[in-house]
């Protein structure tokens, strides 16, 4: 009976450090508002946030497992390698949801600031599952490879999560092309880069997004790190 209790504690001690509690509260909250817009107007407009949201989870779920088997096995960096491949595959699909503003409208029986609440509470869902995931992943690379290079790793996803955005909101890739059609994505990215003057709003996107994810990054892990000072 101890042993279970101490193996609850452990894993209660393992999820809290994963911030999964105010991600949980966010999600119900968000997935509520969106239940009573439906019961009140009968419709089910602005059900993509749903699944938007469900594949937010994805690279979360995944940093927790690149985690759980980290610290089952200190000191065998190679063991979280493939799951964090699949999750830097993943995560642009967290910060995604942001960009579901583009289908604000002001739709019959629902008042516009209900709507805007609402899209506010699934893109802040899904940041913050974006944060949280890229944090646990800064925590074990600083470990293996130092503070300074595990900023440049943080760096490097967040840019490439600006090119993921863009390339799923205006090139409507998904994720999982990368496994079906990568020689398509490459060259969608490849075009763009070498005609940059034709592709200013593909630059232009993604250092904003990139730098909106840093300032929120930072802004998360600064809060994290002074929330000991009682």
């Amino acid at each position: 009976m101890l042993n279970l209790f101490d193996d609850l504690q452990n894993l209660n001690s393992f999820l809290s450090r994963q911030s999964i509690y105010p991600i949980l509260l966010s999600t119900i909250f968000a997935l509520g508002l969106f239940s009573a817009r439906v019961m009140q107007s009968h419709s089910f407009a602005y059900q993509n946030l749903i699944w938007n949201l469900f594949l937010a989870w994805i690279p979360y779920l995944i940093s927790i497992w690149a985690a759980a088997l980290y610290f089952s096995k200190p000191g065998r960096w190679w063991v979280f390698l493939f799951p964090g491949i699949l999750w830097l595959i993943f995560f642009p699909n967290a910060p995604y949801i942001i960009t579901d503003f583009l289908h604000l409208a002001d739709r019959p029986r629902i008042p516009i600031w209900y709507d805007i609440l609402m899209l506010v509470v699934f893109a802040w869902t899904g940041c913050f599952l974006a944060i949280a995931s890229l944090r646990t992943m800064h925590i074990m690379i600083n470990k293996h490879i130092g503070w300074f290079m595990s900023w440049v790793f943080v760096g490097g996803v967040l840019l490439l999560g600006g090119v993921g955005i863009f390339l799923g909101r205006f090139s409507r890739w998904n994720s999982w092309d990368i496994f079906f059609s990568p020689k398509e994505i490459l060259y969608d990215v490849t075009l763009r880069f070498i005609n940059p003057l034709s592709n200013l709003n593909f630059y232009g996107f993604t250092a904003i997004f990139t730098i909106f994810l840093l300032v929120c990054y930072v802004m998360f892990i600064s809060i994290r790190r002074e929330g000991n000072f009682l």
